[in-house]
């Protein structure tokens, strides 16, 4: 296997994402040329800075090829754009710092009105470019050893059989589970305070938007590594 990385939830930190790329960069120069780099979903939300995160994932900033997988922060975008009605939920998911990434007022939305307006005001807002990216986001990528997802998996579900919801919502019956899945799952989703390090599974989840650090995980033969910004 070539070197892969593999970066957590970076929740509109673009600063923390421009350290990352350069850690990286750093990390190649010293160590010879990587596979591939993936991030493992929930560009937006939460930190002030989502529309800059897409922005500079769509031209692969990285020295190496990358997978964006889909979080379930893109996936609650896409639905409000359909049904503005779910800004109830997520406005407690950060809806309103990519609303305002984006340049949407959220006056009315942060008093819970006129949510027709703002959802239709986004997407006139995003970019075609934006749009896309999103929609064509993969749930999953999967090598010899490890099966990577912003998530979880379901146990007991083959890999190939996981459904898009498990793979981008699941928290407590993938945590709590000891199963060997048959690859090691790298995943983010639930914010902890360091890398949580299973037999099963990597959480490099390490709640950028709040704690200021992001992480990476360089995953090689000799085992793996990581990179904290």
């Amino acid at each position: 296997m070539g070197r892969i990385y593999a970066i957590g939830d970076i929740h509109g930190r673009l600063d923390l994402l421009e350290r990352a790329i350069v850690a990286i960069g750093r990390d190649i120069d010293k160590r010879g040329p990587a596979e591939l780099t993936l991030t493992l979903g929930d560009y937006i939300d939460r930190g002030p800075s989502s529309s800059g995160v897409i922005e500079r994932l769509l031209a692969n900033p990285f020295p190496t090829p990358h997978v964006a997988l889909k979080g379930n922060h893109e996936q609650v975008l896409e639905q409000f754009l359909v049904d503005p009605r779910i800004l109830d939920e997520w406005r407690g998911g950060g809806a309103l710092e990519t609303l305002h990434s984006y340049g949407v007022p959220v006056a009315d939305a942060m008093m819970g009105r006129n949510y027709d307006a703002a959802s239709k005001a986004l997407a006139e807002a995003l970019p075609a470019a934006h749009r896309d990216f999103i929609a064509g986001l993969k749930t999953s990528y999967v090598t010899d050893r490890y099966f990577f997802c912003h998530a979880g998996v379901r146990p007991g579900i083959p890999f190939a059989e996981q459904s898009d919801n498990d793979l981008m919502w699941i928290r407590h019956e993938f945590l709590s589970s000891d199963e060997d899945f048959g690859r090691r799952v790298i995943h983010g989703h639930t914010p902890v305070a360091e890398p949580d390090v299973r037999p099963n599974r990597i959480n490099i989840d390490t709640g950028a938007f709040v704690s200021g650090r992001l992480t990476c995980i360089a995953l090689e033969d000799a085992g793996y590594r990581f990179l904290k910004v």
